[in-house]
């Protein structure tokens, strides 16, 4: 099994180098086609959820379409596999950004009652306690 970084999920979905996307295509493709899996990290979902947001000008709906794919292909092992898809239930229905709930998830999974956040889009997210003045 080998992981991927952010820039080749990117490359591979969007195709929007001439140069990198076809390497990134060659290399998952190869895999796929040898029944080896990809190992795909939680931070990699929450940073490719954000460039194709603030850079690539997606909007929600398009990104949760990706983020439900790729959890569904049986090619990629997703670490916390669990956690993200408690994740995405969450940015699902709520206002903030997908990585906000995954931290929140995470969080709790690991013993925490509640995440602290100045994060506005968070006010009255039961796993979030938003600090005001």
């Amino acid at each position: 099994m080998r992981g991927l970084d952010t820039n080749v999920l990117l490359r591979y979905l969007t195709l929007d180098d001439k140069q990198q996307a076809p390497l990134a295509a060659r290399e998952i493709d190869a895999a796929a086609a040898a029944g080896e899996r990809m190992l795909i990290q939680p931070l990699v979902l929450c940073e490719m959820a954000w460039v194709l947001e603030s850079a690539y000008r997606f909007g929600k709906h398009e990104i949760l379409t990706i983020l439900e794919r790729i959890l569904m292909t049986a090619q990629f092992e997703i670490a916390q596999k669990d956690i993200v898809w408690a994740a995405l239930g969450d940015y699902r229905r709520g206002k903030a950004d997908f990585s906000d709930y995954y931290i929140g998830r995470a969080n709790e999974k690991h013993g925490a009652s509640l995440t602290l956040t100045f994060d506005k889009a968070l006010k009255g997210e039961p796993r979030f306690r938003l600090l005001a003045r």
